[in-house]
């Protein structure tokens, strides 16, 4: 146990001075790498079985770091396009200013769904749903909360989601099952929510100004073909079309748009499929609209190929055993789900990162669960959505820095609580339930 508990102890005083010095991640990721590397060997494993094992976890995310490929591509093109322009001008039209904080918390939403990704959702919805929240002034706190919180929401169960890929791969499920299943523990956290942000936002909120968003038609033309891409991934992912055909769809269908409607030159074009999208030097859409790329999913395709290797030797190593024997005798007094929940605390604050934290939570918990199924649905309502939960993690830190917003809008993030202590409540029950129906 000595072993175990100094390679562990290692691993964590490298996260935390990467966390105080500022330093990189990945800093502390690779070194964690080297730890347990040294730790494989120091059990009897040799280096070449050592880097077998290193590889067959990487292995394990091959797919994922495809979708993050066409994810790239997916969020340049659209921008270029005018797909992402065309949903934020016409859906801010809608907005009600009593409603706005609501509104901004179902529009992140439905944008994070479509895309599948937290940060192309802040960085493009949220920050327009921010700088016109500020003009009508609601309160940056409560505001940021909604944007974390809608971001996150198809992140959690968009089949285009990373996320939700990597909970795939690592539990050996199905997407499209796996979502049906999240839709029905996420119904009453999102009603609730809804009823939240209504109620939080108060009265005194004066209209807003969409000045910001009718800046889109300077730029692009509007047609309602440019909402093509976002309907045929949609479709497609109804007709439960493999999800990187349905990307791929949706990518060379912008592709053509952009070309054929928005009047850009190919060789262009592919640059900015790889470089993200940049806006014309000097104009105001640059704040709002940049981003994107394939270059802009190397960050994190890095993090997860790293993370994915400790799996291997986590699983061909008892380096897990001493946290594992404590969660396991937490598990008759806090049920599955609550031990889960707590791994899940201590994995997504331990690994700062929303990938690692859901490997090692799987890795934890595992045999809690009977069924694949269950294990996966666990993972979604706490590793996926706990990570942005967390102060210096980088999946709730960044976006709400991005949006100016405090941290402590991190409380006012109802969804992303709400779904763990939602079920928590639940599972309790059942377990109370049943132990009064034995006795």
């Amino acid at each position: 146990m000595t072993a175990e508990l100094t390679a562990l102890g290692l691993f964590l005083t490298g996260l935390v001075l990467c966390i105080v010095s500022g330093a990189h991640l990945l800093y502390a990721l690779l070194f964690g790498m080297v730890c347990f590397s040294i730790y494989s060997i120091y059990k009897g494993n040799s280096l070449k079985s050592t880097c077998l094992m290193l590889k067959e976890g990487m292995a394990k995310i091959t797919n994922i770091l495809l979708i993050f490929l066409f994810i790239g591509s997916l969020t340049a093109s659209w921008r270029i396009c005018g797909t992402i322009p065309f949903i934020l001008r016409h859906s801010i039209r809608f907005i009600q200013p009593r409603f706005f904080v609501l509104c901004t918390f179902l529009l992140c939403s439905v944008m994070s769904f479509l895309t599948g990704t937290s940060f192309g959702t802040f960085s493009t919805m949220g920050v327009i749903c921010m700088l016109i929240g500020r003009t009508a002034g609601v309160s940056p706190l409560l505001l940021g909360g909604a944007i974390l919180s809608g971001s996150y929401f198809g992140d959690r169960c968009s089949p285009m989601s990373s996320s939700a890929q990597l909970v795939c791969s690592v539990t050996k499920t199905d997407i499209y099952s796996n979502i049906r299943h999240m839709m029905r523990s996420a119904l009453v956290p999102f009603l609730l929510s809804c009823v939240l942000y209504t109620l939080f936002a108060g009265s005194h909120i004066t209209p807003p100004d969409t000045s910001s968003a009718a800046l889109f038609e300077e730029y692009f033309s509007l047609h309602w073909s440019v909402c093509l891409p976002a309907v045929l991934i949609l479709l497609l992912s109804l007709l439960h079309v493999k999800v990187l055909w349905a990307m791929s769809a949706s990518v060379l269908t912008a592709v053509f748009l952009a070309i054929f409607l928005q009047g850009a030159a190919p060789a262009e074009l592919l640059v900015s499929l790889y470089q993200g999208y940049h806006a014309p030097e000097g104009s105001e859409l640059a704040a709002v609209l940049n981003g994107g790329g394939i270059s802009s999913m190397v960050h994190a395709g890095i993090i997860v190929l790293i993370s994915s290797s400790y799996s291997g030797i986590f699983s061909h190593t008892p380096l897990l055993a001493p946290v594992k024997r404590i969660l396991e005798s937490q598990s008759l007094r806090l049920g599955a789900f609550g031990t889960t929940t707590l791994a899940a605390l201590l994995s997504c604050a331990v690994s700062c990162n929303q990938s690692l934290g859901t490997i090692l939570t799987c890795q934890l918990c595992q045999d809690l669960y009977s069924r694949r199924e269950d294990l996966a649905l666990a993972l979604e309502d706490t590793a996926i959505v706990l990570a942005a939960l967390i102060p210096w993690g980088i999946a709730g830190a960044v976006p709400l820095v991005t949006l100016g917003a405090p941290m402590a809008s991190m409380a006012m993030s109802f969804y992303l609580w709400l779904i763990p202590v939602w079920r928590l409540v639940w599972e309790l029950w059942h377990i109370k339930r049943a132990r009064y129906q034995n006795t």
